[in-house]
Parts: C-alpha cells; structure tokens; sequence
C-alpha cells in the first residue's frame, strides 16, 4: 500500500455518501431513523425549539444514524467472513446492534425531555 495515491477528496466524499444512501435504501432501522429525524425536525419546527434542542438533536440523529451504518458495516464483514454460526460472530453483531439500541433510547429519552413539556403546554393551551 505505500506509495498509493489516495483518491482526490471529493471522490472520498463520494464513496462515503454512496455508503450512506446504500444503508438508507437497504436497512429497513436505518430507514425508521431517517423516518424519526423527520418527525422530529417538524417537531421541532412546530413548537419552536430553541438552539441549544436543536443541537441537541442534531447530535443526536448524527449518533443514531453513525452507530447504524457502523452496525451495518459489521454486519456485513462478519457474513462476509462466516455464514457459520459462531460465538464471535454473533457477538460482533449484537453488539453493534446493542451501541445503536442504547444510542435509539438515549435519543428517545432526551426527546421526550424536550418535547412533552413543549406538546403538554400545547394541549393545555388549545383545551383552556
């Protein structure tokens, strides 16, 4: 590998997109993500959430989102190694996939932080 020339850094960039929206169209989690951050920025939008929440957010969907292409891409070197099941290859994959369950609920419980005060204080506005 030494003396390769890297790729110019708009092809890197072009690589990784190709990465994303590969995930995006295969992964069914990676889809119910992109669904939630969706929601989430209407949301956000609607009841006015101020710039501290939405980085908070944004951090947020970037975490989630990562941690599920990471769990992609191990999965996906794992089947590529052994479609035997094995202890380590099952391991890999649950934890890959347990990073981006904690992640999902770290991200549901700061949601519901921001946001129920926010939907409560609606609700009681429209109802009294």
């Amino acid at each position: 590998m030494k003396g390769q020339k890297k790729p110019p850094l708009y092809k890197s960039f072009g690589f990784a997109f190709e990465g994303i929206f590969a995930v995006i169209r295969r992964e069914r989690n990676m889809q119910i993500h992109c669904c939630m951050m969706t929601l989430v920025i209407i949301a956000g939008l609607f009841f006015g959430i101020s710039r501290t929440e939405w980085c908070i957010c944004f951090v947020l969907f970037g975490l989630v989102m990562s941690l599920e292409l990471v769990n992609t891409a191990v999965e996906s070197v794992v089947d590529l190694v052994t479609q035997e099941r094995r202890p380590l290859a099952k391991l890999a994959k649950d934890a890959a996939a347990g990073a981006v369950l904690i992640a999902s609920i770290m991200a549901a419980a700061a949601g519901l932080i921001i946001f129920l005060p926010k939907g409560w204080t609606f609700l009681m506005t429209i109802a009294g």
